[in-house]
This record gives C-alpha cells, sequence and structure tokens, in this order.
C-alpha cells in the first residue's frame, strides 16, 4: 500500500531552504545583483543599435529570460550543491538512515531546489521593476513555466549530485551542458532571427521552452507553440523525477 510521510518530506525540505538561505547573499542576492549587470550591459551595449525584438523594447524582451535563466541555474545548483557536498563530506549517510522512502528523498531535494529557484527569480524580478516596467500578461504561464522549469533542474541537480565523485566532475557539467543551454535557449535573443539549422537546434533544447513560455507571460508572444513546449516538459520532468527515484532507490554512487 502507498504511503507518504509528509512530515518527513517536509524536514527534508526544510533543510534544504534552510541551507541556502544561511548564506542568502551569495545564493540569493547575488545571482540577482549579476543577472542586473547582465541587463545592463546589453542594455547599454545593444540599446542603440536593437531598440527591439519582435515588437518589443529590448529590455522589456530580455528581461524574462533573465529572470527564467537565473531561477534554472540556482535551481539545479541547490539540489547538485547540497547532495554533493554531503557525499563528499561523508555524512549522506545520515540522510539516507533517516525513515524516508527513496520518493520522499527525491520529493524533499527537488522541492528545496524549487524553493531556491523561486525565490531567486522573485528577488531578480524585483530588482529589474527599478529598471524595466515589466506587466504580468499571463499568471497561468507564469506559474507553470516557474515551476517546470525549476523542477527540471531541480531534478537534473539531484541527479548530477548522485552522479559526481568530485566537485570537478560537477562543474563540469554546469560549465559544458548548463551555461551554454541557457545562454543558447533563446535568452537574448528570438530564434526566428536564427539561420533555420539554429532555429531546429534551438527545439531540442528544453531550457528553450521554460524560457519562451515564462516570456509569454510577461509580453504575451512566444517563439513556438506553447501547448507543444508545455508537453515537452511535463514529459521530461516525469522521466528526470523517475530517475531521481531510481537511482535513490538501487543506491547508485550512495551506498557502499
Amino acid at each position: 500500500m502507498f504511503s507518504y510521510n509528509y512530515l518527513c518530506v517536509f524536514t527534508l525540505f526544510k533543510k534544504e531552504v534552510y541551507r541556502f538561505l544561511k548564506v542568502g547573499i551569495q545564493t540569493v542576492i547575488g545571482p540577482a545583483i549579476s543577472s542586473l549587470l547582465i541587463l545592463a550591459v546589453f542594455s547599454v551595449a545593444l540599446g542603440r543599435s536593437v531598440n527591439q525584438i519582435n515588437n518589443i523594447d529590448l529590455p522589456e524582451f530580455i528581461a524574462p529570460g533573465l529572470i527564467m535563466m537565473t531561477m534554472l541555474q540556482n535551481s539545479f545548483a541547490n539540489a547538485a550543491s547540497s547532495i554533493g557536498q554531503s557525499k563528499f563530506q561523508g555524512n549522506i549517510v545520515d540522510v539516507l538512515m533517516a525513515p524516508l522512502s527513496n520518493l520522499e528523498l527525491a520529493s524533499g531535494y527537488i522541492l528545496g531546489a524549487l524553493v531556491r529557484g523561486i525565490i531567486c527569480g522573485l528577488v531578480t524580478f524585483i530588482g529589474i521593476l527599478f529598471f524595466v516596467p515589466l506587466v504580468i500578461y499571463s499568471y497561468t504561464a507564469l506559474f507553470f513555466y516557474s515551476l517546470m522549469g525549476c523542477m527540471m533542474m531541480g531534478s537534473m541537480g539531484v541527479i548530477v549530485g548522485i552522479w559526481a565523485d568530485k566537485w570537478d566532475q560537477q562543474q563540469g557539467i554546469t560549465n559544458f551542458i548548463v551555461l551554454p543551454l541557457t545562454f543558447l535557449s533563446g535568452t537574448f535573443y528570438s530564434i526566428s532571427r536564427l539561420p533555420e539549422f539554429w532555429q531546429f537546434f534551438a527545439l531540442f533544447n528544453p531550457f528553450f521552452y521554460s524560457i519562451d513560455g515564462f516570456r509569454y507571460a510577461f509580453i504575451g508572444q512566444s517563439d513556438s507553440q506553447l501547448l507543444y513546449g508545455a508537453i515537452v516538459l511535463l514529459l521530461l520532468n516525469t522521466c528526470l523525477f523517475s530517475l531521481c527515484y531510481l537511482m535513490f532507490k538501487e543506491g547508485y554512487k550512495l551506498k557502499t
């Protein structure tokens, strides 16, 4: 019979949230400031030559992508660093010995990553409002793509955290996969302006659907079919969450 211990999951979730809030300047304020600096650089550098993208003012077009990029990167970083640190310090056994099922372990870590992503996105959004007059066009799209994007990256963070045997491997995934995919996902441009080959390539980038749908929540325009993107993200999140569950169940690189 299926059972789910909400109290245990909440305890693990709370541990994850307290973990990044203790160093909030580094984990929340820092990413927000970085996004604001990127926005400033693009606005100043391109503002005179590229005033609009798809009839949307450049800062208003870029800002939603920066917010989602911040959410994606920090959701991934939270789960990957939490599990990785526990493994490398040898105290992951304390979590594995707790009365938590494999499903509850996966849920607790992913929920913690999701909350960090949402908080980072919210702080970045508030900071951007001082410079860019963003208006929410669709609250449904805002909620859905925020949830799907952070859950996707939180799940990927759990997978990488379990898989990696040292910090270099985690940083390799971040530097050579996560960062390139976020920067090549239409954060700073519309894929409609790309050559046909690169437009086709972008359609295989799941980060693109997160950023495109999130941007739609603010400007009411998208480069792809929102329903298709939503289905892709739902299927991908289901697969990633299932893989997290299986890795905990098999004790992959966790049990010796």
